[in-house]
């Protein structure tokens, strides 16, 4: 029986919804192994609206599973629908939307709640001794979600490549150990179950990043 693999989207674009190459390169890597995948999105308002011209917040207001939907090419599913029996395993592309939609990240850093949809799915899949992808910031679930935990968004010391790095730190802080990786590594916490990769945390070239996340999601099925 062909495995199936549950991909959580959370809107559509890098700066308030799912990163859009991420989630591409997902699907891509996922197809390439042969392997079914079910894009999942929650049906909630995006924390909200950035015009990705400018950089900047704007006056409407959009859905995260209809703007996910731009994505999946018309193929998502309300994330209460997510069953943990039906897959092998769950992946989440990065994007802002993972600190934004599916988590209070953006606002509070290691203080922050996830949305309860999410926390379910992915205690959910790590009770059931199932493996759990992330990439770029969207580690930081886990991080908050799964005490002890280790994962990797890159580098701990910022600079021009990596601008981030003060997510690292965050994470420790959350009493999980951060593991520094290049963007074509990932990491893999085998007692959680977890593989991580940095993805755009990092300032590197696409193709770099695609094959970053394609050893993430091979990384990911090696374990289910």
């Amino acid at each position: 029986m062909t495995k199936q693999v549950a991909v959580i989207l959370c809107g559509c674009g890098v700066y308030d919804g799912s990163e859009v190459h991420e989630a591409s390169a997902v699907f891509v890597h996922l197809s390439r192994a042969g392997v079914q995948y079910v894009a999942f999105a929650p049906d909630m308002e995006q924390m909200h609206v950035v015009d990705h011209v400018r950089g900047q917040p704007c006056e409407e207001t959009r859905n995260v599973l209809t703007e996910s939907a731009r994505i999946a090419r018309g193929k998502v599913t309300d994330l209460k629908e997510l069953k943990v029996s039906d897959f092998a395993a769950i992946i989440f592309p990065g994007g802002f939307g993972v600190a934004k939609n599916l988590s209070t990240w953006a606002i509070d850093g290691k203080d922050c709640s996830v949305i309860k949809p999410i926390e379910d799915a992915i205690k959910g899949f790590h009770h059931a001794k199932k493996p759990i992808g992330l990439c770029c910031i969207s580690p930081v679930l886990a991080a908050k979600i799964l005490p002890g935990c280790e994962v990797t968004v890159g580098s701990d010391t910022e600079c021009e490549k990596w601008p981030h790095a003060g997510t690292a730190g965050a994470i420790e802080q959350l009493g999980c150990k951060h593991v520094n990786k290049q963007v074509n590594e990932v990491h893999i916490d085998a007692k959680h179950k977890l593989v991580t990769t940095c993805a755009f945390m990092s300032n590197s070239p696409l193709h770099e990043i695609f094959d970053g996340i394609g050893k993430m999601v091979e990384a990911v099925l090696k374990l289910s």
